[in-house]
C-alpha cells in the first residue's frame, strides 16, 4: 500500500488533537479502569472517604456513623455523641491502558512496526499517595457540624501513540501523528457540613464544598523521523519533527452542594440518601505550531479560553441492616453518576462531539461488617463488592482512527477487604479496593474526645 504525504498527517493532527486532549483528561471512572483500547481513563473518585467505607464496598450512605459522614451523607453526623477528628491516608496504584499503535483499519504491510493485525495497546503504571481525608466534627444536642478536606482525585498518566496506521477514504495508508502525552490531575474539596435531628428516627444534612481543580495535560504531535523513508519505523520524537504542541489546563475553583437524609424506619434498618453537586471548572486549550508546521514555531494555531467543563452530579440511595446485638452490619447502596454532563459541556466548534457518546452510570455497592464484641479492644472485619458499569467515551462515526481511540469499555467489579480496631477514644481502620487495573489502599484513624 502506498503511503500518503506529510500534509494530510498535519491536517489530521489539527482535526483530532483537541478531542484527544479533552478525552484524555475527562474520561474518568470511580476506581476500576476498563481494559479497552481507548485513550487513558483518569480516576475521579466518587466513592466515600475512609478505610471503613472502602472495605464495605462503598456501601455507606445508609450507615454514615463516623466522621466521614460529612462527605458521604451529612445527615449521619447527628449519630456522633462526641467530637471527632479523622485522618485518612491513601495509596493508589494505576495500570492505565491506552492505544499505542497497530491497525485502525486495513491490513498490516509487514514493514517496520506495521505488523499488528488490530490495535496495539500499552499501559501507564503510576502510583500516587498522600492525605486523602481530614475532618473535625462537633456534635450538639440535636445537631452537628463538621469541617473536612477531601481529595477526590490524585492521578498521573503517561501515554504514547507510536505507529497507528489506517486506510483513509482516498486510499493508501496513513499514519496517525505520533503523540507523547503527560497528564496530572488533582481535585480537592474543602467543606462545611451540618445535620439536624428532626426526630429519633429522622435526620437531615446539608453541606457546601469549595472545590479546587488542577489539571495539566501536555502533549505534542510528531511526524516520522524522515518522510517517507521511516514511515513504517518507530518514532524517535525529534524536536525538529514536531507538528503541534498542545496544552489542556484547568486551574479553577467552584462551590458544590451536598445534601443527605437518614431514616431509621425499623429497629434494625436504616434508609439513607445523598446528593452531591459536581464542580464546574473553566479550562484552556492552546495548540501551537511546532518546527515542522507551516506556521512559525510557537504560533497559536487555535485556542479555547472561554469554556468550562462540568463534573458529574452523584445521587446515592442505600439501605443498611444491623443485628440487634450490633455484631453484624450489611449495607447496600445504589449510586447514579451523571457522566453525560461532561459531553454536554464540551460541545463547541473546537471540540466536535457529534459522533461521541458517554453514558451515565448506575453503581451497585454491597458491604458486610462483623464485630467481635467480646474482644477488648473491639475488632471488626469487613468485605464488599461493587460494580462499576462502562461509561467510557465512545466514538460512533466513520473515522477509523477515532474508532480505534474511543472504544466502549466493559463493566468492572471491585473486591474490597479491610479490618478495624476500636479503643475507648481511638479507632484505626485498614481498607483495600482491588481490581484488575487499579488498586487503592487506605489507612484511617478517628480520635474521639
Amino acid at each position: 500500500m502506498r503511503p500518503t504525504t506529510d500534509d494530510p498527517g498535519k491536517a489530521l493532527a489539527l482535526k483530532h488533537f483537541a478531542l484527544v486532549m479533552v478525552a484524555a483528561v475527562f474520561l474518568f471512572s470511580s476506581g476500576i479502569l476498563a481494559a479497552q483500547e481507548a485513550p487513558p481513563a483518569l480516576e475521579f473518585s466518587f466513592s466515600n472517604p475512609g478505610a471503613r467505607s472502602m472495605a464495605l464496598g462503598g456501601a455507606f450512605v445508609a450507615l454514615a456513623d463516623d466522621a466521614t459522614a460529612a462527605f458521604a451523607n451529612p445527615a449521619g453526623l447527628v449519630q456522633l455523641l462526641r467530637s471527632e477528628v479523622s485522618l485518612e491516608l491513601r495509596k493508589r496504584k494505576y495500570s492505565t491502558p491506552y492505544t499505542e499503535g497497530g491497525r485502525a483499519s486495513g491490513s498490516p504491510t509487514g514493514l517496520g512496526i506495521d505488523t499488528a493485525d488490530g490495535i496495539r495497546t500499552n499501559r501507564s503504571n503510576e502510583t500516587t499517595s498522600g492525605v486523602s481525608y481530614l475532618s473535625l466534627v462537633y456534635p450538639g444536642t440535636k445537631w452537628s457540624l463538621a469541617l473536612y478536606r477531601h481529595q477526590l482525585a490524585d492521578f498521573s498518566v503517561r501515554t504514547e501513540i507510536n505507529g497507528l496506521f489506517g486506510v483513509p477514504p482516498e486510499g493508501g495508508t496513513r499514519r496517525y501523528p505520533d503523540q507523547p502525552t503527560v497528564t496530572d490531575l488533582e481535585i480537592v474539596g474543602t467543606g462545611l457540613s451540618g445535620a439536624y435531628q428532626l426526630s429519633d428516627r429522622l435526620s437531615l444534612g446539608f453541606g457546601l464544598t469549595y472545590f479546587t481543580g488542577k489539571v495539566e495535560n501536555q502533549g505534542a504531535t510528531y511526524s516520522v523521523d524522515r518522510f517517507p523513508e521511516t514511515l513504517w519505523d518507530e518514532n524517535s520524537f525529534l524536536h525538529e519533527r514536531q507538528i503541534v504542541t498542545s496544552s489542556f489546563v484547568v486551574d479553577d475553583t467552584d462551590i458544590g452542594l451536598n445534601v443527605g437524609v437518614l431514616w431509621k424506619f425499623a429497629e434494625s434498618w436504616r434508609l439513607g440518601g445523598a446528593y452531591r453537586k459536581g464542580p464546574r471548572f473553566d479550562y484552556e486549550i492552546f495548540n501551537r505550531a511546532g518546527p515542522l508546521n507551516e506556521e512559525p514555531e510557537g504560533t497559536v494555531l487555535d485556542a479555547v479560553t472561554d469554556r468550562s467543563i462540568a463534573f458529574p452530579d452523584v445521587w446515592g440511595l442505600g439501605v443498611a441492616y444491623r443485628s440487634p446485638n450490633g455484631s453484624l452490619t450489611v449495607g447496600f447502596e445504589w449510586d447514579r453518576v451523571e457522566y453525560s454532563v461532561i459531553m454536554k459541556t464540551l460541545e463547541s466548534e473546537v471540540v466536535d462531539t457529534t459522533d461521541v457518546g458517554m453514558d451515565d452510570a448506575n453503581e451497585l455497592h454491597l458491604g458486610l461488617e462483623y464485630v467481635f464484641l467480646k474482644s477488648k479492644p473491639l475488632v471488626a472485619v469487613r468485605t464488599g463488592l461493587w460494580r462499576d458499569p462502562d461509561h467510557r467515551i465512545r466514538y460512533e462515526g466513520d473515522d477509523p482512527f477515532a474508532r480505534a481511540l474511543y472504544q466502549p469499555g466493559k463493566d468492572s467489579l471491585h473486591l474490597t477487604v479491610g479490618a478495624g480496631i476500636a479503643f475507648k477514644s481511638l479507632q484505626i481502620d485498614l481498607g483495600a479496593d482491588l481490581s484488575d487495573l487499579a488498586d487503592v489502599f487506605s489507612l484511617s484513624a478517628i480520635y474521639s474526645f
